[in-house]
């Protein structure tokens, strides 16, 4: 029985490690196959992206070994190797603008260093142009840009320093599109989808995979995957349980089952919380005591919205619009966070019913809501 790969996000450490893997490489390969790609997904915290960015980055070296019975092995694909820019926002808590640039210019050096190239220029901006176009030198450069607005969620609500933030930001990712000659293929991931005249203001031409069906299932698990690839650790939960096989899976279903990414009806489970249970064999709420966001919390109690809203309510699509760190919105954030989801879906009228994806969401949330003494009305 293989492990289960709790907290592991380099592809290359899950394969290696001999640790389960879920094979998402036919989706991966459907975003590779064009000659040239510029992409953005916005998916919850916790949900794949960081394994999504460092499979592609194992791809885009060449790693054919690493894939060796996965479907991508049999795709039409020439393994060319790529230089890449793996940059990963989350890695320092930054709390100014200048915290962000000297991580930015730290992680460009480092970078620089590995494929043994030397930078002259010193603004954060200039010398990621210059790594750009002296990489290209070789082959033409793949970037990986994986919690791009983490900065800016970490310090919502301080105001100055997010405009600061932002406008960093700005700068920075306003080189890809400067140094699009040079480019092979670009990802940014995140869990907020800032607006174009924002953050994206000179980023405008990545093609949005948030809310495309064709990849609505390319983090998360399906049902059909949950009972194929974890058969092992189901039949031992259901042995140390009590439960019969389709007890159990009623129950993580109701558990951690439900969200929904597209107009579709597609729904995968959480994946972090579907593999701590299966681990612990205990129901609990994972995935939210994992940390949820005080800004929102703040944000719900301050507008005294109605949480009896939540339940179920009708939208259309600005619900899952991009939006504005100045004025922020809860729909959009309550979606894009992954405390609401999409439960159904009226092509006619082009309406949305949203609600709580599942019972770990619904019921972790509301006591939540209740320990910081805010009013169901």
């Amino acid at each position: 029985m293989k492990q289960l790969p709790i907290g592991i996000q380099t592809f290359e450490h899950l394969i290696t490690g001999d640790f389960l893997y879920v094979d998402k490489t036919r989706h991966i390969y459907e975003l590779i196959k064009p000659a040239s790609a510029r992409y953005f997904l916005s998916r919850p915290r916790r949900f794949g992206k960081s394994l999504l960015v460092t499979t592609l980055k194992a791809i885009f070296e060449g790693k054919r070994g690493l894939f060796d019975g996965l479907a991508i092995a049999d795709m039409p694909y020439d393994w060319e190797a790529y230089p890449v820019i793996h940059l990963d926002l989350s890695g320092k808590k930054v709390d100014t603008a200048d915290d962000l640039t000297t991580y930015l210019c730290n992680q460009i050096n480092l970078i620089a260093t590995q494929y043994d190239i030397q930078l002259e220029w010193e603004s954060y901006e200039e010398r990621f142009a210059e790594l750009i176009r002296k990489l290209a030198a070789s082959n033409r450069v793949v970037i990986l840009i994986d919690e791009y607005d983490k900065p800016i969620l970490d310090n919502i609500g301080r105001t100055e320093q997010v405009k600061e933030i932002k406008d960093t930001l700005s700068a920075f990712y306003g080189i890809i599109k400067a140094s699009d000659e040079y480019l092979h293929f670009v990802l940014l991931t995140g869990v907020s989808k800032f607006s174009k005249v924002s953050i994206f203001s000179k980023l405008n031409n990545l093609n949005d995979l948030t809310m495309t069906a064709d990849y609505a299932d390319m983090l998360g698990y399906t049902q059909a995957e949950l009972e194929d690839y974890f058969q092992e650790h189901l039949s031992l939960a259901c042995r140390q349980s009590d439960l019969t096989m389709q007890a159990l899976l009623e129950k993580i279903e109701h558990w951690y089952n439900g969200y929904r990414f597209s107009t579709r009806d597609i729904k995968v489970y959480n994946p972090i919380s579907t593999m701590l249970m299966l681990q612990n064999r205990e129901f609990k709420s994972y995935w939210f005591e994992t940390g949820t966001p005080t800004f929102l919390i703040d944000l719900i109690k301050s507008r005294r919205f109605d949480l009896r809203e939540l339940k179920e309510f009708y939208a259309g699509k600005e619900a899952f619009s991009t939006f504005e760190v100045e004025n922020l919105e809860i729909e959009p954030l309550l979606v894009q966070t992954g405390y609401l989801t999409i439960k159904d879906y009226s092509p006619e009228s082009r309406i949305y019913t949203l609600s709580y994806p599942n019972y770990e969401v619904e019921s972790a949330f509301t006591r939540r809501l209740l320990s910081a003494s805010l009013p169901l009305s």
